[in-house]
């Protein structure tokens, strides 16, 4: 047996705790017939660890015998060497940011750090002013291509992406989705891929499959892209970003503030989104309220209160944000009828008065007058929905802009 190893002890003057010294096997297993001789050992004139040499082909560990003295036994299990580094888990890093943690594709809310969402934030402010402006562009995104690939219908969501990608001088391209080869079969993946190779810089999808978007930004070549702007009942980023913007805007922050989401909280992605922006920016109250068929006590887990009592729900919050009826996404069955549903979970002026006197009155749109909101209500004082389409073009600035300067 040829063995080389360093023995040192520890900083205090005592041995070092551990049971294993470093070292090089290169020998076979000693013979059964004859008995081994230890292996030379080569103390450091100095306290200084012990050097080791990590082989992947090592079987067999150095024990301590005595305070100076080190043997090499045989161990039974798959080759276990005290010299190798022990190996390091995966780390699982969110595909939303790249290896420096810079925002690269906007995807979902959740996993987000609080500084990404106040970076947003802060960003959308001053782009809010160019709509003032006689000219209202700004150059960021000039000479960039974006294309908007909306899988579902939208209004607000697909015309303010579209304003916000030319108020940055981008190159807007609407793919009518009834109009191309994807009602002809083509997959979505290919359709992305040829997309792609006409120099597209960024995708702004929505798609009624859930993980449609992370499916595309893991798929699109380096330096392209993705944005989430409705995914199934999974997420909606911006909406959530631009709800967040407004709430700031009338609230100045987030401290202190008790927020109410009311309605079909089950199907939507918004009510999703908003919890986890709500959760990360540090609001100390998250309600939501529904029938129990819409609002599952499930929803719990996320870090809310569950109400099913629209009028416990409302008392002495600073925020009400409504969602719309999902019935797209319903299987039937979870409604007896709107106007029952208005009757137990409508917004009046009377419900409203339950919270508190400076309380603001959200809604993504579209709205339904008359079974989630009442007129006096949705064009009260109170109401700040159309100052949220106002503020969702700066906010969609913001992302687009981060996104094509990383």
């Amino acid at each position: 047996m040829n063995f080389s190893t360093t023995a040192g002890r520890g900083a205090s003057g005592s041995p070092p705790s551990s049971t294993a010294a470093g070292g090089t096997c290169r020998s076979q297993r000693p013979s059964s017939g004859r008995r081994s001789r230890s292996p030379t050992l080569t103390r450091s004139s100095s306290n200084a660890p012990a050097r080791q040499t990590p082989t992947a082909s090592c079987r067999y560990a150095l024990v301590r015998a005595a305070p100076h003295r080190v043997r090499c036994v045989r161990v039974r299990d798959p080759p276990v060497c005290p010299n190798l580094h022990e190996r390091r888990r995966p780390v699982t890093r969110n595909p939303q940011l790249d290896q420096h943690g810079v925002l690269r594709h906007l995807l979902s809310i959740d996993g987000l750090p609080r500084e990404t969402l106040l970076n947003i934030l802060d960003t959308a402010r001053p782009f809010v002013s160019v709509a003032e402006r006689e000219v209202k562009k700004v150059p960021v995104l000039r000479g960039k291509s974006v294309f908007n690939l909306f899988f579902e219908n939208s209004t607000r969501t697909r015309t303010t992406f579209e304003i916000a990608a030319k108020r940055l001088s981008a190159d807007v391209i609407n793919l009518n989705i009834d109009a191309s080869s994807a009602s002809k079969g083509e997959s979505l993946l290919d359709t992305i891929s040829n997309l792609s190779a006409m120099d597209a810089d960024m995708f702004v999808v929505r798609h009624a499959q859930s993980g449609a978007p992370f499916l595309i930004a893991s798929h699109v070549r380096e330096g392209i892209s993705v944005i989430n702007a409705g995914d199934g009942r999974h997420q909606h980023p911006t909406q959530a970003l631009l709800d967040m913007y407004t709430i700031r805007h009338y609230k100045q922050s987030f401290t202190g503030l008790t927020v109410t989401i009311v309605g079909d909280v089950l199907h939507s992605r918004v009510a999703r989104s908003q919890i986890h922006a709500l959760s990360t920016l540090g609001v100390p109250e998250i309600r939501v309220v529904g029938p129990k068929t819409l609002v599952p006590d499930s929803f719990a887990q996320l870090g809310v209160r569950v109400f099913n009592r629209m009028e416990d729900a409302l008392v002495g919050v600073d925020v009400v944000s409504m969602l719309r009826l999902q019935n797209e996404r319903m299987d039937g069955g979870l409604l007896p009828s709107a106007q029952e549903y208005y009757k137990s979970y409508g917004l009046t002026a009377e419900r409203l008065a339950l919270a508190r006197p400076d309380a603001i009155v959200l809604h993504p749109g579209p709205m339904n007058r008359g079974v989630e909101i009442e007129s006096s209500v949705a064009d009260g004082s109170q109401s700040v929905i159309l100052p949220q389409v106002t503020f969702g073009i700066a906010v969609r600035m913001a992302v687009m802009s981060i996104l094509a300067v990383r």
